[in-house]
């Protein structure tokens, strides 16, 4: 490349930092090498084609705008695979990204993973560690261990970034494996488009023909009869097949709404993981992370004021990492506390007066059911101390912000599948006793925190 060259790529990097700076990765400056302007295109090569995909469907429009905001004159970038010969293209594809149809589309669709979401991204905690050891157990083996392998948890968890880091995994250690990662509401419509144009047939073998499939948010499939008929035949070429199967859900199996009652087992063949939120130490790595993958030298105390305030999932805290971002620029300052404590505090304030602490709740249903702290904390199950203990994890869990196995350590050091035991036995009891409700409202009612004034 030559040295304009040069500077025109070190000026459109410089505008996506600026600009765009939610887009911007810190391996744009080390895995992206450009091979000068050609006939009024940027060609630039890339790492891998997974690497290749996701900046030509997730990106192009962004480098194009810095190219042309840098250079004042309509021209275009190209992301090449690794092994690929550049061919300027006609003059009219200049403007816009290749167009796909057909079978061709959903074939590059399904290599659409984000480079991000590797497994060494990928911040392990007591609440995801059984999930990213079956994920890297699959990834090792695919067909072979955990099959089918089904991740639910709440929204923005980390099932996505799993799911891709399989995806990623499998196809860097052997390319030929045919992978096809794609979210169910697309398997969805892939299916209405097929029945409809008639070609069943194609679409059969669009997905029964894969080594590995990995589908997002299977629990669309929920009330779409016609498509879970299609879909449990699928699952059964590919298990019979010993072809790797990977879903993820919002809910377990059993409690989709509207699923097929073959599909459920089908799904519970394997191992089903749940995703609790993160921790509080979990939540300042993850932070940490998404900075450093930013090119970001987030410190630590403002690590640990952000993760104190916003506790629901990783895309509120990605977000936050965007927002501090942003301010520094447009402020021209560093990112430090007093900068967090500035933008960040409104997470604080617009959440709902929903949170109180452990020991509120503890004073509450000690009080109530005439039990001790010592008794809560010990290893007795008599009755009349094993209730207390469950609805007050009960009540941590639904009224403070600690995650299932913070909770387990305020009574006697129990793991978080006790307290989810615990919490599903009073959830249960609720519906079956009305006198019982009626006294968890009235402990509800003192453990609540008061409303902010305003």
């Amino acid at each position: 490349m030559t040295n304009p060259d040069r500077k025109v790529w070190d000026g459109v990097l410089a505008h996506l930092r600026k600009h765009h700076p939610s887009l911007y990765r810190k391996w744009f400056e080390e895995d992206l090498d450009p091979l000068g302007l050609v006939g009024g295109t940027l060609p630039v090569r890339t790492r891998s084609p997974v690497h290749c995909a996701y900046l030509t469907q997730n990106c192009l429009g962004q480098f194009n705008d810095a190219l042309r905001s840098i250079t004042g004159a309509l021209l275009s970038v190209r992301f090449l695979r690794p092994d690929e010969e550049f061919t300027p293209p006609p003059r009219v594809l200049l403007d816009s990204a290749p167009k796909r149809n057909g079978a061709a589309m959903h074939a590059d669709d399904s290599l659409a993973v984000n480079p991000d979401f590797g497994f060494e991204s990928f911040v392990v905690g007591p609440t995801n560690r059984l999930a990213h050891a079956a994920a890297q157990a699959v990834a090792d083996h695919p067909g072979t261990s955990y099959n089918p392998l089904f991740i639910h948890g709440d929204v923005g968890l980390g099932k996505t970034h799993l799911l891709q880091a399989i995806c990623l995994a499998i196809r860097e250690r052997e390319p030929g494996v045919s992978v096809c990662y794609l979210s169910c509401e697309s398997f969805v419509s892939q299916f209405m488009e097929a029945v409809q144009a008639g070609q069943m047939s194609e679409f059969k073998h669009r997905f029964r023909d894969v080594d590995v499939l990995v589908i997002d948010d299977i629990q669309t499939l929920g009330s779409r009869d016609r498509t879970q008929e299609e879909f449990f035949h699928t699952f059964n070429s590919l298990y019979q097949a010993q072809k790797q199967i990977v879903l993820s859900s919002d809910a377990p199996p059993d409690l989709i709404p509207d699923l097929q009652k073959r599909l459920v087992s089908r799904f519970k063949w394997g191992l089903v993981t749940q995703i609790e939120p993160p921790c509080f130490e979990t939540r300042a790595a993850i932070l940490k992370s998404k900075a450093k993958l930013r090119g970001l030298n987030l410190p630590d105390d403002v690590a640990s004021y952000v993760a104190s305030v916003i506790d629901t999932n990783i895309r509120e805290l990605e977000g936050a990492i965007v927002t501090l971002q942003i301010s520094a620029s447009v402020d021209g300052v560093p990112i430090d506390i007093e900068l967090a404590r500035r933008v960040i505090a409104g997470h604080a304030s617009n959440e709902p007066a929903r949170h109180t602490t452990v020991q509120v709740i503890i004073d509450a249903v000690t009080e109530f059911y005439g039990v001790r702290l010592s008794d809560l904390q010990s290893k007795r199950r008599a009755r009349s101390v094993t209730i207390p203990r469950q609805i007050c994890m009960f009540l941590a869990r639904r009224w403070t912000r600690h995650s299932l196995e913070e909770i387990g350590g305020y009574f006697g050091g129990r793991d978080h599948t006790t307290v989810m035991h615990a919490v599903k036995a009073i959830e249960t009891r609720l519906v079956q006793d009305p006198e019982f409700k009626g006294d968890i409202l009235a402990l509800e009612e003192r453990v609540r925190p008061a409303p902010r004034p305003g």
